[in-house]
Formats: structure tokens, C-alpha cells, sequence
């Protein structure tokens, strides 16, 4: 047995890790239950369970078709390790979240979605089959044509159908490994939609929001939108990162310095509308400058609470959200503001047409009681929560705003699934 975690270090655990080679790695003779998991990028309990199936080994390159841009990846290949090698030849991902440090497998159990969901979708969008080792021992090749339910399972399903093993996924042609970013700053909530609305037709869009904010100003934000320069330089290296040494002092992030900090990252930028060009990782991927940057919230850990709420709930919903945040002191330095587009047909994919916010939480006393009344704000307005960020959400908050759920469970049910492939988050909510 060895103690593991994900990425937001609670909860911490002792499991069997059973690193995947072939199928003979695992023996589905037995009763026992598995779970996959790529690098550990996701932040609460979805990747954790009593026997760990790590995959992240699975890292080679099968095939890439150069006209068509269809590339087949182990799925223990890492985002990073595409862009490495396929910026500089012109190419990029349709659809990549804010970390690239995530394996292609994990990319399409959370069924993953960036800055251009308004435009591209989810990460199954870009996927044109995908292998899995199901508890059968059965290893089958999906499309969405071919096993419609297996692919609306699996594609958001948190590892719950089984162990996917490779993909086919189609990646998009850029001349430039730059970015034309717009950052426009608004003073409160209501500028901050305004502004999203007037941008809307841009690829890519993103805000940082003040969520310690108060009175006329709550809901500030700077948004940061852009689309890829045409220059023709795609001379992309990898950048090396900094690192965070050491788990801080529990005390140090607490509402005085995440205040300052919010106060300081907003008064940067002077002007209401500027301009700049910025590199792919600066645009996309900022933290992954900072290695182990999960270590600031100390050893008790910390969560990331993401919601999405309808577009036209959004701004009220977010309103009341915001108040209850301020009011609470429990600020985030990381709030993230984004803009969705249509929702898919996946079973449990996250996003819907709205709004999302994503906001970090140290770990201490009280932060779970102020999460369940976010809850009750996030239901109120018809949102959901995202299980890839979470570690705590009860059964009943989560199954309210995923109408779909009863599919899923009695897909798994009847497929056997439910008893092969389970995780400390899957017994929590029940699915």
C-alpha cells in the first residue's frame, strides 16, 4: 500500500497502485474495484479508490495523419508532450483546459473544456475513437457511431466505464506560437457581462475575478481574450518552471494577503482596454510556470470549487455567489470567469450554455459549510457542480443538476460497470 493524492493534496490516502502495461495487469477474476489515474491533475477524490490503476506509463505516439490532423496517443500521454512536439510543426489543441500537465485519457473522463467552449465544445468534440479496457477484461474501440451509450458514458464519466488505454484526437492548424491578447478591466459585475456579450466572437476568452470585492465593486474582473497571431513563428520550447519548495505555513494564505493580492494583480493593468502579444503558455497555461504551486495552500490541502449556472441565471446567480464569498472572508487569489457555449449529449459533461466561476479553497474549518450554501445558491439558479474539481458535494446537491443521472447509473448498472469501477467520489454521490 502507498499514500497518493490528487492534485489538491485532500484527501491523502493509502491505495494498491497497479501500474498498466497490458491487460494481464489487472486481474478481473477478483472482486475487487479499480480506478484509473493519469498524472494527478484532478484536484479532489475522483482519481482515488482502494486499488489505482496509473496509466500515465502509456505514453507513446501511434500515428498522426498530417492533412487531416488526426493524431493516436497512448493515454498516458501528456498535453505538454503533444505541444512539444507539434507547435513547431503547426499544430495545436482544439480544445485544452488550463493545465497542459494532463494525460489524454484524463482529457476525455472529465470530458474536459477550455477558454473556447462558446465555439469549440468539450474535448469529445475532437475525438475521433477512443480504446478501453472495460471490466470484462474486453477491450473494444469506441465511437460516438459505433457504441453511442458507451461513448456518452465514458466521455465525462470520470473513469467509471473503465480504463481507457489510447485515443484518436483531432488537433488544429496555428502559424504562430504567439497570441493577440485584449484585456479589457471592468469595475464590477455588470461590466464584467457587458464585456464578455461584446466579445463574445472571440476564439478564446478568459477573466480573472476579484471575489473579495465589495459593494459597487464586487464582481471586477480583467478579461483576457485573443486568438492566435499569423507570424509564422512557431519556435516553441518548453519554459523551465520554478518551484515551490515546500508546503507553506497554514496561516500564510489568509484574507489579508489574498485582499492584497487581488488588490495588486488588478491594479497592474491602468488602462480600461489594453493590448499585447503573449506566448501560448502565458495565455493558456500561467501556473504551469510554477512547479508544485499546489503547495501554497499548505499541508492541510485545498479544493477548487467549480459551478456553472444557466446564461440567463448567470448574473444574478453570480451576484448572490459573490456576496456570500466577500461576506464569508474565504477568498480565492484564483477565480476563474468563463464563458460556455451549448451543452453536449455526454451523460455527465459539465458545461452548459452560462457561465462558470472556479474559485480555490484552503482546506479549514468552516469552508465545507460555506461551500453547501454555494450549493444551495448554485441549485436555486439551475447550475451544476463539476466533479472533476470536487471533493466534498453530497449526493443530493449533485445528481439535482445533472438531469441524466439516472441514465448513467443504470447504464453502469446493467453493464456491470458499478462493480468494477468505483472511486471514493463514485460512492460519494452514489453513481
Amino acid at each position: 500500500m502507498s499514500k497518493i493524492s490528487a492534485w489538491g493534496n485532500y484527501p491523502v490516502i493509502e491505495a494498491n497502485l497497479i501500474k498498466y502495461w497490458d491487460s494481464n495487469s489487472l486481474n478481473f477474476e477478483d472482486n475487487k474495484e479499480y480506478i484509473a489515474y493519469g498524472n494527478g491533475r484532478s484536484y479532489g477524490d475522483s482519481a482515488l479508490g482502494e486499488n489505482i490503476v496509473k496509466v500515465r506509463e502509456k505514453d507513446l505516439f501511434l500515428d498522426f495523419d498530417q492533412k487531416s490532423g488526426l493524431l493516436h496517443v497512448q493515454a498516458g500521454v501528456l498535453l505538454s508532450e503533444i505541444l512539444e512536439h507539434f507547435v513547431p510543426r503547426g499544430w495545436f489543441l482544439k480544445v485544452t483546459p488550463g493545465t497542459k500537465l494532463i494525460t489524454i485519457g484524463g482529457a476525455i473522463a472529465s470530458d474536459i473544456h477550455g477558454k473556447n467552449h462558446h465555439i469549440e465544445g468539450c474535448f469529445s468534440e475532437c475525438v475521433e475513437e477512443f480504446t478501453i479496457l472495460l471490466d470484462s477484461g474486453k477491450i473494444e474501440v469506441c465511437t460516438k457511431e459505433s457504441n453511442p451509450d458507451l461513448w456518452r458514458a465514458t466521455c465525462g464519466g470520470m473513469g467509471l466505464t473503465g480504463v481507457i488505454l489510447d485515443a484518436k484526437i483531432y488537433l488544429k492548424k496555428i502559424k504562430s506560437k504567439y497570441i493577440d491578447q485584449t484585456t479589457i478591466k471592468t469595475a464590477n459585475l455588470k461590466e464584467t457581462f457587458e464585456a464578455f456579450e461584446e466579445y463574445k466572437d472571440m476564439p478564446y476568452s478568459v477573466a480573472w475575478i476579484d471575489c473579495l470585492a465589495k459593494g459597487d465593486s464586487i464582481g471586477r474582473c480583467l478579461l483576457m481574450v485573443g486568438d492566435f497571431l499569423e507570424d509564422g513563428d512557431l519556435s516553441y520550447n518548453l519554459k523551465k518552471q520554478k518551484s515551490i519548495p515546500f508546503n507553506f505555513p497554514t496561516f500564510a494564505l489568509n484574507n489579508l494577503s489574498v485582499k492584497a493580492f487581488n488588490w495588486l494583480y488588478y491594479g497592474k493593468v491602468k488602462e480600461r482596454i489594453s493590448k499585447q502579444k503573449v506566448d501560448i503558455d502565458t495565455f493558456f497555461y500561467p501556473l504551469d510556470a510554477i512547479g508544485h504551486w499546489n503547495r501554497i495552500y499548505g499541508k492541510n490541502g485545498f479544493t477548487q470549487y467549480q459551478f456553472i449556472l444557466p446564461k440567463e441565471q448567470s448574473l444574478k446567480g453570480l451576484e448572490e455567489i459573490l456576496y456570500e464569498i466577500s461576506a464569508s472572508g474565504k477568498g480565492s487569489f484564483l477565480a476563474v470567469l468563463k464563458l460556455y457555449g451549448k451543452a453536449n449529449d455526454n451523460w455527465l459533461s459539465f458545461p452548459m450554455e452560462g457561465y462558470s466561476l472556479a474559485l480555490d479553497f484552503k482546506i479549514e474549518p468552516g469552508l465545507f459549510e460555506l461551500l453547501d450554501k454555494l450549493d444551495e445558491i448554485v441549485l436555486k439558479y439551475g447550475g451544476r457542480i463539476y466533479l472533476t474539481k470536487d471533493v466534498r458535494v453530497s449526493k443530493e446537491n449533485f445528481e439535482k443538476g445533472y438531469p441524466n443521472i439516472e441514465k448513467f447509473r443504470e447504464y453502469r448498472k446493467e453493464m456491470g460497470f458499478d462493480k468494477r469501477f468505483q472511486s471514493l467520489q463514485s460512492k460519494r454521490v452514489k453513481i
